[in-house]
């Protein structure tokens, strides 16, 4: 298996990239990671490198040069929240406008709803068994779940403002141009900022600190979707083989299942 994987790799051409995604994923439990190159407009795995982070960013940009690659062409990176990522971004690929996943931001969104959420719980013990009930889209709610929804954000006022505050937010993503995105992104921040619920004004922080990334994905809608799938089937890779001892090994099914190479077995 690692002969024939190492032969196409070696033997693999890959276009020219213009969208590049980056995305580290677990290789077993505890802190060990492998991170992904991927080519977003080919959907495959350009390069694994062991680790996550900036050296991670320099060993896919040193593979891409080894196989002839323009960097300078490729114009558009998506990424994460992560420093060391942006860190990476800046140095090794100084041309590529940078594309903060929709994913990552979302999650922090809702991090500082449950956040909201769990500080309201202490004092209202009705809040109990209610943390999907605030976190799931309200389309996604039923029936019975939505008239508990309505009832909690009225009887809670501190909630229903942070819940408000959350289902704004998501208006962002379906805005078009630079222009209506930074309007809306600016009232948004300052609304919150003249509140007093502090879980998202920790969030806004986030978004100020990360501003142009997010408004650059607003403006393209490049997101790590792809990687995200990729990252199920590496999952579902390493239940099947109950986990990987050897991160040869893993990275070798990784570009078996995800990097389109061309094999030349012989056949008999």
């Amino acid at each position: 298996f690692n002969y024939w994987i190492a032969k196409a790799y070696a033997a693999d051409k890959p276009a020219q990239v213009k969208k590049i995604g980056f995305d580290e994923t677990s290789r077993k439990k505890g802190h060990s990671y492998i991170t992904l190159g991927v080519d977003l407009d080919a959907r495959k795995v350009l390069h694994v490198a062991e680790g996550k982070g900036k050296d991670c960013i320099s060993a896919i940009k040193t593979h891409l040069v080894s196989k002839g690659m323009d960097v300078n062409k490729i114009a558009h990176a998506s990424i994460d929240l992560s420093p060391a990522f942006i860190a990476g971004i800046g140095e090794h690929f100084p041309q590529a406008e940078i594309h903060f996943d929709r994913f990552h931001v979302v999650k922090l969104l809702n991090e500082a709803m449950d956040k909201v959420r769990q500080l309201e719980r202490i004092e209202h013990a009705e809040l109990k068994g209610h943390k999907y009930t605030f976190l799931k889209n309200r389309t996604n709610l039923t029936d019975k779940k939505e008239q508990e929804l309505s009832k909690l954000i009225t009887l809670y006022p501190t909630l229903g403002k942070a819940y408000r505050l959350k289902e704004l937010f998501n208006d962002l993503w379906g805005m078009e141009t630079e222009e209506e995105a930074t309007a809306f992104l600016v009232d948004w921040c300052k609304t919150v900022d003249e509140g007093e619920c502090e879980p998202f004004k920790k969030f806004s922080r986030t978004v100020q600190v990360h501003w142009q990334g997010i408004i650059n994905f607003c403006e393209t809608s490049i997101s790590n979707g792809i990687l995200e799938g990729i990252n199920s089937k590496i999952q579902l890779a390493k239940r099947r083989a109950r986990g990987y001892r050897c991160v040869k090994n893993l990275i070798n099914m990784v570009y078996f299942l995800c990097g389109k190479l061309t094999f030349d077995y012989p056949s008999y």
